[in-house]
């Protein structure tokens, strides 16, 4: 029986949302705790983005160590070989890809101003694919930007072709959000059905759509006996008004009258880690999660007026379609009202011992000590915020992809005019920038 997976693509899309980002530590963490919930996928980041490079690496090392059982991990590229090439040779240890092409009328005339043809994108898209495929690439999905607004005769013909050079998976992007569910099903199921691919659903919100087209449109790539693969962002971040959520997708999936026990969603994924996904990523985004925002926001379980209250405390499922257990909350959070001690940039040795003995860690001796606060001091620069028990518990168990992850390199190289400068000591002239 076919199934739904996840992809999600908080590090990818999601850091991609306008005077907003994460820190590659945070990324990390977020990878570690989809992992921890089961998602099938993290498209984790660039790997022709040269900042990028160490936090990638670092992570794959992770992957190498076994940290992660169930998370597979992803990089993003434009679907041209020269990029394929560069992104294999930056990240060696790359083994899931996806590749993205342009494919919409409005995109080859307003983006590509006619330079390109249908006739080379499908040339451009499958020499990228064959040259993932020589790089020893596991899986590759290749991504139709605008499919939306794509002629599905050519979508399907695209995807005809890249399957032939070695493409397990077309994603049909609905880039600007343009979809209604209706059409999401009609056009996914006929896709997945000519062609024979499973296919990834990328939905943005710009409609209010997102999660309604994105299990619509898994519906029919199953309906289709296709596998689906929704992409999603924790708590609906992205471009412009964001992506498909992540809980909202699932809950969607596991409890709606047309989905639940009909679909099979990955059954490795645990809904219960939910809230605790939720809550760090929107610490790290430095966003709060809105008060209605489905099963993670404060009022999802909250009851004020008469009627409501009444029968929610007779039987739960009077007013409640789930359990707030199943999401991972109900336990109480304790918040410190007297005495703090922390840790960060500039932390003592003494308040930094203090913490780390609160998580129950201990310091073989003084040495490993102070290359921990180091490391601490080091992170809370790197993310700018107080760092979190799930930071400072990595930062301990893998030090070394942690200095690996906050640390970018290669330093900048400068060419041209800005080498020019460079050389010629130009640089130091007084200027008044303040």
């Amino acid at each position: 029986m076919a199934k739904i997976y996840i992809v999600d693509v908080t590090n990818r899309d999601g850091v991609q949302t306008s005077r907003l980002g994460l820190a590659k530590l945070q990324k990390t963490i977020i990878n570690l705790m989809l992992d921890d919930m089961g998602i099938t996928q993290s498209e984790f980041g660039f790997p022709t983005t040269t900042h990028e490079l160490n936090y990638l690496n670092a992570n794959l090392e992770l992957v190498k160590r076994n940290v992660f059982e169930n998370t597979r991990l992803s990089g993003w590229m434009r679907a041209i070989a020269p990029d394929v090439e560069q992104s294999f040779k930056n990240v060696p240890l790359l083994k899931h890809c996806n590749l993205s092409q342009s494919t919409s009328d409005q995109m080859i005339q307003g983006k590509y101003l006619g330079k390109k043809t249908k006739d080379d994108i499908l040339r451009f898209t499958c020499e990228a694919v064959e040259c993932a495929v020589d790089k020893g690439a596991e899986t590759i999905g290749v991504n139709a930007e605008d499919a939306s607004r794509s002629d599905l005769d050519f979508l399907i013909k695209l995807a005809k072709e890249v399957k032939k050079c070695g493409a397990q998976r077309f994603r049909y992007c609905d880039t600007l959000g343009y979809e209604d569910p209706g059409t999401a099903y009609n056009r996914i199921k006929e896709l997945a059905k000519a062609t024979e691919m499973p296919i990834e659903v990328h939905y943005h919100n710009d409609l209010g759509m997102a999660v309604a087209c994105s299990v619509m449109g898994a519906r029919g790539a199953i309906d289709a006996g296709q596998d689906a693969y929704i992409n999603t962002a924790i708590n609906g971040m992205g471009e412009r008004a964001g992506n498909a959520d992540l809980v909202s997708c699932l809950l969607a999936i596991l409890k709606s009258a047309g989905f639940k026990n009909k679909y099979q969603l990955d059954e490795k994924i645990d809904l219960s880690k939910s809230w605790k996904l939720a809550k760090y990523t929107s610490y790290a985004f430095g966003v709060p999660i809105p008060i209605n925002q489905p099963a993670v926001g404060t009022n999802a379980f909250a009851h004020e007026s008469g009627i409501h209250a009444d029968g929610a405390l007779k039987d739960r499922r009077n007013y409640e379609l789930y359990d707030f257990e199943e999401l991972g909350r109900g336990e109480p959070e304790i918040i410190e009202t007297g005495r703090m001690i922390t840790t960060g940039e500039y932390g003592g040795i003494k308040g930094f011992r203090n913490v780390y003995d609160k998580l129950e860690i201990e310091f073989k001796d003084e040495h490993e000590a102070r290359n921990i606060l180091e490391l601490a001091r080091y992170a809370n620069v790197h993310t700018q915020k107080p760092l979190t028990e799930s930071e400072l518990k990595f930062i301990y168990y893998y030090p070394d992809i942690a200095a690996k992850i906050m640390t970018v390199s290669p330093y900048y190289e400068p060419q041209g005019a800005l080498k020019e400068r460079v050389d010629a000591n130009l640089t130091t002239l007084p200027r008044h920038i303040i």
